[in-house]
């Protein structure tokens, strides 16, 4: 375990060189979370308590999903395109004669990636909103305690889902087309265009049960108080299982594409 932890700190130091991209990040994140809480405050006014939220509420999930973005890697800039590009170029070989689990390896490098961004994408943006708007933030610790663990299940789900879309590359020479499909409906599904809570009859109703969903929506709700008592362990269960089938059919595809690999050149 010390060495996937090393792997993990690792991941972390190498996302904090990038310093200028961070506070780009940042700012973007700023920028587009007062665009959309504008566009939430027009939309709420029309429709008050649309979804089960109030205005606070609302704009609280905004500034959530801002802080989030590259955290949980919604828009698939996580690991996923080196992990690719490695498949194309046949490093991936030398990863697999290493003495350690390849799954494993990219997650902890992914959980230390994710941690650099919580802190250094996610908290300002957070920050700044909260000064600009009425936001509807916990007055329990132990609130922000079970949202950052729903938020490290989130990272999970979504590491097994990249991880899936990564291995493809074994059989696909090109995989941006599944890459961008895989980002966009992510986008739509975890409730970064709208909270899942607002889609209307059997959409929702299914949309809630995707395993993007696990990566926002429940993160948010669990933050916003939506879960108590038996709803929020059915919450943490729903997360936890979306990983563990997830992570699963991650390490079998890989078993099947390490069968017999075959790269670019021979």
């Amino acid at each position: 375990m010390r060495l996937y932890a090393a792997v993990a700190m690792s991941g972390f130091r190498r996302y904090a060189t990038y310093r200028v991209a961070t506070a780009a990040g940042v700012f973007t994140n700023t920028v587009f979370g007062f665009i959309i809480a504008y566009t939430y405050i027009a939309l709420w006014d029309q429709r008050p308590h649309l979804g089960g939220y109030d205005l606070s509420q609302a704009l609280t999930f905004v500034w959530l999903g801002q802080a989030l973005l590259a955290t949980l890697a919604l828009m698939g800039e996580g690991f996923q395109g080196e992990l690719q590009e490695r498949i194309r170029s046949g490093d991936i070989a030398v990863d697999l004669y290493r003495p350690v689990d390849l799954q494993l390896w990219w997650l902890a490098g992914d959980l230390g990636r994710a941690m650099f961004q919580l802190l250094g994408r996610g908290i300002a943006p957070m920050v700044l909103g909260s000064l600009a708007f009425e936001l509807a933030l916990p007055g329990s610790a132990l609130t922000w305690v079970l949202f950052l663990l729903s938020v490290a299940l989130g990272v999970c789900v979504g590491f097994a889902m990249q991880y899936l879309v990564g291995l493809t590359a074994f059989w696909l020479l090109d995989s941006t087309g599944i890459s961008m499909m895989s980002s966009l409906l992510c986008l739509f599904f975890s409730g970064m265009t709208l909270p899942l809570s607002v889609f209307p009859g059997q959409l929702g109703e299914v949309a809630r049960m995707l395993p993007w969903a696990a990566m926002l929506q429940v993160p948010a709700d669990v933050f916003l108080g939506e879960h108590h008592g038996l709803g929020l362990v059915r919450a943490f269960a729903f997360q936890a299982v979306w990983a563990v089938v997830l992570l699963a059919a991650g390490r079998a595809l890989q078993s099947v594409a390490t069968r017999k690999v075959v790269v670019q050149g021979g």
